[in-house]
């Protein structure tokens, strides 16, 4: 009876766990979305909530991190419980970067915006693969609620369309400052926001790899997709 008692609370505690780290990606995914729209409209008000909204994600990254820690010490758990909480862990972290790039963006609305540089056409050029890394953190988002590896494995797959958005976006730009030299200013400040977009798109595909890690108990970072494939239909 205990041991089913201690068990039964382990699953109570960790689902507790698991539903504040979705809380989270709520937050940051609004963080997100706010940002690209200080961005494309320069809206100060809406920049200034991002990053302003980062600190509650910081405190509640601190408080997840510390209720893990406890349910590890408490519960001791091993196997696969252990891997779901290490994994859980590493997800709280890239959530909480996933904050502070768009923070990152929501800063370089507020300098091009104080600068009077025109934002609609530097939105145009990074649009795209805005959209692309806002359908990622989705459904990494979703692929960790239900435990999908097979959604995870096709979200890695995706990514790649986000890097070669990044760097297509990185060539015009380059051309574009070439002909144009009083453009350098603003099209730096459009290469970091750029930047900042393929690094969400990466934190994403980070958490669907720990989805993958807690499904199958197979680590298939730094591997490329067909290996992760391999490695997923072996089991």
């Amino acid at each position: 009876m205990t041991g089913d008692h201690s068990s039964k609370q382990y699953d109570q505690d960790l689902e507790q766990i698991r539903s504040k780290v979705l809380a989270m990606g709520g937050m940051v995914e609004h963080q997100f979305q706010d940002a690209i729209a200080a961005f494309r409209s320069g809206n100060l008000e809406v920049a200034n909530r991002v990053m302003k909204d980062d600190e509650a994600v910081n405190r509640l990254e601190v408080e997840l991190d510390d209720a893990c820690s406890h349910l590890i010490v408490r519960r001791q758990p091993t196997a696969n419980d252990l891997r779901t909480v290490m994994a859980t862990i590493k997800i709280i972290t890239d959530l909480e970067r996933v904050g502070d790039e768009a923070t990152k963006i929501a800063r370089t609305a507020v300098h091009l915006h104080k600068r009077g540089i025109g934002l609609i056409s530097h939105y145009e050029t990074v649009s795209l693969i805005a959209e692309q890394a806002m359908d990622q953190l989705r459904s990494a988002l979703d692929a960790f609620a239900r435990l999908d590896d097979q959604q995870a494995l096709e979200l890695i797959k995706a990514d790649e369309r986000i890097d070669h958005g990044f760097r297509s976006i990185t060539r015009s730009l380059i051309t574009f400052m070439m002909e144009d030299p009083r453009t350098i200013s603003g099209s730096i400040d459009t290469l970091w926001v750029a930047k900042a977009i393929e690094r969400i798109g990466d934190h994403a595909k980070n958490i669907a790899e720990y989805v993958v890690y807690v499904v199958g108990g197979k680590d298939i970072r730094h591997t490329d997709f067909g290996s992760a494939k391999a490695v997923q239909e072996e089991d």
